[in-house]
């Protein structure tokens, strides 16, 4: 099998998410507590890029926010957004370092699944293809099926990130299962030369074992670590997960 074969070879990235910060600061409106901030003290304690989705709806993550998180540190930016046209106008005159393709539903509190990319050739195939030739390095957000994964290769995407969702929310012999389905597509993603991305949803807990295949060469993570922010600190928080990947990885 790849994983067996490639012996932890590819380092392991972290992208830290600061979307939680901004839903803070909207709670109350003003500017604090500032993502900008966040997205500096995320560099200097380990993280190796930022992650920040601008939705629709702007419930957190605002224009303004992207506009100052664009050089704000030394560590690059991915965009995380819907194939729309008015988020693609946006990334193409940002042109941050990477974009992250997600599906996106108003009602939805959060990301709850990945795309249907086999189903929505016809719509993000000139997406992938306008942010490519602007020099942007694209991924899919999608669950981790074969059908997906060569979906993803027919559209012309040279990334994807697998969901991670469904692993952390089970339990005992369930989330076995799931974790044999992530290495199995982590696998599988790279037999098809696809670079292989993991998140949502990812905890202390729950790192460790995704952060062991070693296909994964990124985890994005924020909801956690901004919760674990609240009690130790960003800095704390941050070192800690990269701590267990390291861990893992090693």
């Amino acid at each position: 099998m790849i994983r067996e074969n490639q012996a932890m070879i590819q380092p392991l990235r972290l992208g830290v998410n600061i979307d939680h910060v901004a839903t803070l600061r909207n709670a109350r409106g003003g500017r604090h507590p500032d993502p900008v901030r966040a997205a500096r003290l995320a560099a200097m304690a380990g993280a190796d890029g930022i992650t920040a989705h601008l939705r629709e709806d702007r419930r957190h993550i605002s224009d303004e926010d992207i506009t100052r998180l664009i050089g704000a540190s030394d560590v690059p930016l991915n965009l995380e957004m819907a194939a729309t046209a008015e988020m693609t106008a946006i990334a193409l005159r940002h042109r941050p370092h990477a974009v992250c393709v997600v599906p996106e539903r108003r009602e939805e509190r959060t990301t709850e699944g990945g795309l249907n990319v086999a189903g929505q050739r016809k719509n993000l195939e000139p997406v992938i293809r306008r942010l490519g030739d602007a020099g942007i390095r694209v991924s899919l957000f999608i669950e981790p099926e074969s059908a997906q994964l060569e979906a993803a290769v027919a559209v012309g995407a040279p990334v994807v990130e697998l969901h991670t969702g469904a692993y952390c929310e089970a339990i005992g012999a369930a989330r076995d299962h799931e974790l044999a389905r992530l290495a199995d597509a982590a696998d599988r993603a790279a037999a098809l030369g696809l670079e292989c991305h993991a998140g949502h949803g990812l905890g202390y807990d729950t790192v460790g074992a995704v952060a062991a295949l070693s296909p994964i060469v990124e985890l994005n993570i924020g909801h956690f670590l901004m919760g674990e922010a609240l009690f130790g600190g960003l800095d704390g928080a941050i070192r800690s997960m990269r701590a267990l990947m390291d861990q893992a990885r090693a």
